[in-house]
C-alpha cells in the first residue's frame, strides 16, 4: 500500500495491468520453457531459416505427443 500512496502522492499513473495480454504471454512463455532442452533451439546454433523450421516442427510434435 505504501507503493500506492507514494505513486499518488507524486502523482504518478498507475502501471496497467491487461490479463488477456499476460494469459497470452504467460503461453508462450510456456512454450519456450518446453523447448528449453532442445540446445539447437534455444542456442540460436541453426542459422539456416530450413533448419531452425524442421528443429522447431519436430520439437514441437515430439512436445506434442508427450503430453
Amino acid at each position: 500500500m505504501d507503493r500506492l500512496a507514494g505513486r499518488r502522492r507524486r502523482r504518478e499513473r498507475p502501471c496497467g495491468f491487461d490479463k488477456a495480454a499476460y494469459l497470452r504471454r504467460n503461453v508462450v512463455e510456456r512454450c519456450f520453457h518446453r523447448l528449453k532442452p532442445w540446445r539447437g533451439l534455444a542456442t540460436r546454433h541453426d542459422e539456416h531459416p530450413d533448419h531452425c523450421l524442421a528443429a522447431l516442427t519436430l520439437a514441437g510434435t515430439l512436445t506434442w505427443f508427450d503430453t
